[in-house]
């Protein structure tokens, strides 16, 4: 049946059939409104929960295994790990000449060069000058220098404030031949390097 036959004139039966139409438009938006809206929060509630699960999971130790450069024989093992908000470096480093010698973390995490160089500059995300690690401008990787004794071998225990673990991995510890004087720009006259070793998240020592 026609709108026509019940007496119904054109603007009348458009406008009764815009008003259908807005009806029905009305009553689909308040079943599904709240069908949307609940689909987004239950997403949004799993991703918040899996980047907690992830922060959580996430390795809190870090490793660096030190080759020697080519025509050295230095070598050793660096573990860190966090303590509060300070990053903690420990280990040995063998071969060396007695002495102190720069050591640095540097850029990246490269060590297709025979020499070392392919790991870039000093890890210096805020563009500082080069200094000590105590010095109000120094880069983020200015660790100083590490003592060898007579036998040729340095303990390392040093503490960083401006480091964490996320922010190193896969960049490179570098052990220099010579002394970082701890001012000269860009690395402090530290001279060649003579081992290197890239860091990596640590395995944990409940599963080694």
């Amino acid at each position: 049946m026609r709108f026509a036959d019940l007496g119904f004139s054109s603007n009348q039966s458009h406008s009764v059939l815009e008003g259908r139409t807005s009806m029905k438009s009305t009553i689909l938006l308040a079943v599904f409104a709240p069908v949307a809206l609940a689909a987004a929060a239950l997403l949004g509630a799993e991703h918040e929960h899996a980047e907690h699960a992830h922060a959580a999971a996430a390795p809190k130790t870090a490793i660096a295994v030190l080759i020697p450069t080519e025509g050295n024989s230095v070598q050793g093992v660096l573990h860190m790990k966090m303590v509060g908000e300070s990053l903690e470096i420990t280990g040995q480093v063998k071969g060396l000449k007695p002495g102190e010698h720069g050591f640095h973390i540097h850029e990246f995490g490269d060590l297709s060069a025979a020499d070392g160089t392919s790991a870039g500059g000093h890890f210096n995300p805020s563009g500082h000058d080069h200094g000590g690690p105590d010095s109000a401008d120094h880069h983020a990787g200015d660790l100083g220098n590490i003592t060898a004794d007579d036998k040729g071998i340095a303990t390392v225990n040093k503490v960083s404030k401006g480091l964490t673990i996320p922010m190193i991995v896969g960049r490179t510890f570098v052990v220099h031949a010579g002394v970082d004087d701890l001012k000269s720009q860009p690395s402090g006259d530290s001279g060649p390097r003579v081992a290197v070793g890239v860091i990596g998240y640590a395995k944990p020592l409940a599963e080694k």
